[in-house]
């Protein structure tokens, strides 16, 4: 059971708010979806921007890390090789 017990009766009535403070209210909600649309669709403008540079240079980027990592497998085998002991070893 709890020691705090509210009733109806002990509730006091709901303020009125005033006309214009709900009027600012709503005014400052709309103006806020408004701008939250508008800053959506100038970011959205400039993320698809970004992706077709990065779309465009995505095939150069792959083409370089794959030689990348071919030399680093490369390499990697010539540095085992030679921990094994042998000494004509071409990959």
């Amino acid at each position: 059971m709890s020691v705090f017990r509210l009733d109806m009766a002990d509730v006091p009535a709901p303020v009125r708010v005033s006309p214009l403070i709900k009027f600012g209210r709503w005014s400052f909600l709309f103006a806020g979806i408004l701008w939250g649309a508008s800053r959506h669709r100038s970011l959205s403008k400039k993320e698809n921007a970004l992706r077709e540079i990065e779309e465009k240079t995505r095939a150069a980027r792959e083409a370089k890390l794959a030689e990348e990592k071919a030399r680093a497998s490369k390499a990697e085998l010539m540095a085992l090789a030679a921990q094994a002991g042998i000494k004509d070893f071409t990959p």
